[in-house]
């Protein structure tokens, strides 16, 4: 039964709250999908960096392994 209110003040009140609760619950959610996309990404950052210096340190071993064998004996 409506309240002095009127009928659509109750019947916002009964839809407002769990609407209210749903949009915070996605609220949290996306900051939650945000931080695990952060992680990923610095997760991904790490291992390219890793990836790219073991890469390099492969090409100068190969260099110096090339250019010694070619200097002249002595």
């Amino acid at each position: 039964m409506a309240n002095s209110n009127g009928v659509f003040s109750d019947l916002f009140n009964a839809v407002g709250t769990p609407v209210q609760n749903a949009a915070d619950m996605a609220g949290s959610g996306a900051s939650s999908v945000l931080s695990l996309v952060e992680s990923c990404t610095n997760l991904c950052a790490n291992l390219m960096t890793g990836s790219v210096n073991t890469a390099l340190q492969l090409v100068q071993g190969v260099a110096n392994g090339i250019s010694t064998a070619i200097t002249p004996k002595k």
